[in-house]
């Protein structure tokens, strides 16, 4: 074989053992959303979460964390006290795409 088919080959078994990066992105996302979700409320982790800064934000900017997560959540059809069970939760997100 020549460089130019193993180098394809390679790519082909690449291809086929790593997930889509966003997919994976997705999971940590909401694996670590529900963490923080299921600590106690005066947890200083989920009250970072959970502020809301004020002010106003530029035009044309990028979204946040927090609206990525909802986004996310949305697509799988998860919500807040989903996130107490936590077989549940971390069924959907291994199952979402």
């Amino acid at each position: 074989m020549t460089e130019m088919h193993n180098f394809t080959f390679i790519i082909i078994i690449i291809n086929q053992q790593v997930d889509d990066i966003a997919h994976v992105l997705q999971q940590n996302r909401l694996h670590w959303y529900g963490h923080v979700l299921r600590k106690d409320d005066d947890d200083w982790v989920k009250k970072c979460m959970e502020h809301e800064v004020e002010g106003s934000r530029p035009r044309g900017r990028p979204k946040t964390w927090k609206e990525v997560v909802r986004e996310h959540c949305q697509a799988c059809k998860l919500n807040k006290e989903d996130a107490m069970d936590r077989c549940k939760w971390r069924k959907v997100i291994k199952e979402a795409q």
